[in-house]
C-alpha cells in the first residue's frame, strides 16, 4: 500500500478550491513571480517547497491578497477561489481573508485572552448573536486546534504566556473560528522545537478533513509527512507540480531532482 493510498486520499474525486493561471508578481523593477499555473484542491494539503526567495511565500500571499499590503507590489494574472476572481474589484480583502485564513512562521497571538484571540474574528464579522453562540465557537475551534484540553481552565489567560506549540496552535484556532474554506501556512513549524512541531503536523493531517490546506516549508522531510500534493518554486517559476510521492521519489524536472537531492538549495 503506497503512501497515497494510506493517506486515504482519492486524488480524482478531489475538487478544485482554487485555480491559479498565468499568475505574475513584481516589487518595483524585480520580477519575482512568473507565470504561475496551478490548481489547489479541496481537502488536502499541498506544500510549497523550494530555496530561499524563489517566490513560494509571495505565491502564497498572492492567495489571499496580503500582497495588497506592499505598496511596490503588482500581482497580475487570474486566480479563481471556487469559481470567483478574488482580484476583482467587488471583493472586499478583509471577507476574503475570512474564507482564506493564514498561519504565519512566527506565532502571533493579540496580546489579549485566549478566549479573546479566538473570538475576534467571529466578533468583526458579526458571525454571533449572543455569548452563547460565541463560546461555542471558541470551543470548537480550540477543539480542532488541539489545544482545548490545554487551555480550557484559564481562558481567561493571556494567549502571549502559553508555550511556542501552544501559540502556535492558538493562531490556528483563531484562523479557523472565522470558518475559512482554505487555511495558508507560513512555515508554521519554523520557530518551534521537534515536539511541537510533530503535533502541529499532526494537526495539520487532522484539518485536511475540513479544509484545503496550503503549507510553505523549508523542510522537504515535512513536506513528504504532511502533504499530497507539492509545488517546487525555483527563480520565481512554478517549476513542477504533482502528486507528493511521485515528486520525491521520481521528479520529472532536473531542478526539481537537483534540490531534493541536495544539489541546489
Amino acid at each position: 500500500m503506497n503512501d497515497m493510498t494510506h493517506k486515504g486520499l482519492d486524488l480524482a474525486t478531489q475538487t478544485a478550491k482554487i485555480s491559479a493561471s498565468g499568475v505574475q508578481v513584481h516589487y518595483g523593477t524585480n520580477h519575482a513571480l512568473k507565470d504561475v499555473d496551478v490548481t489547489i484542491l479541496d481537502r488536502t494539503v499541498t506544500a510549497f517547497i523550494g530555496p530561499s526567495g524563489c517566490g513560494k511565500s509571495t505565491f502564497l500571499r498572492c492567495l489571499n491578497r496580503m500582497n495588497d499590503t506592499v505598496a511596490s507590489c503588482r500581482v497580475s494574472g487570474q486566480i479563481l477561489l471556487e469559481g470567483e476572481d478574488i482580484y476583482d474589484r467587488r471583493v472586499d480583502p478583509v471577507q476574503l481573508r475570512a474564507k482564506v485564513g493564514m498561519v504565519f512562521q512566527k506565532p502571533n497571538p493579540f496580546p489579549k485572552s485566549i478566549y479573546d484571540n479566538v473570538a475576534y474574528g467571529p466578533k468583526i464579522h458579526g458571525m454571533t448573536r449572543n455569548k452563547a453562540e460565541l463560546d461555542a465557537i471558541v470551543e470548537a475551534s480550540l477543539r480542532k486546534a488541539a489545544l482545548w484540553n490545554e487551555v480550557k481552565d484559564r481562558l481567561d489567560a493571556t494567549g502571549t504566556g502559553l508555550s511556542g506549540g501552544q501559540q502556535q496552535r492558538l493562531c490556528i484556532a483563531r484562523a479557523i473560528a472565522t470558518s475559512p474554506e482554505v487555511l495558508l501556512m507560513d512555515e508554521p513549524c519554523s520557530a518551534l522545537d521537534p515536539i511541537a512541531t510533530a503535533q502541529v503536523e499532526e494537526l495539520i493531517d487532522e484539518l485536511r478533513h475540513q479544509y484545503s490546506v496550503v503549507i510553505v516549508t523549508h523542510s522537504m522531510q515535512q513536506a513528504a509527512r504532511v502533504s499530497q500534493k507539492t509545488a517546487f518554486f525555483h527563480l520565481g517559476n512554478l517549476v513542477e507540480f504533482g502528486e507528493t510521492g511521485a515528486i520525491f521519489t521520481n521528479p520529472k524536472d532536473t531542478r526539481t531532482e537537483a534540490y531534493i537531492t541536495g544539489r541546489i538549495g
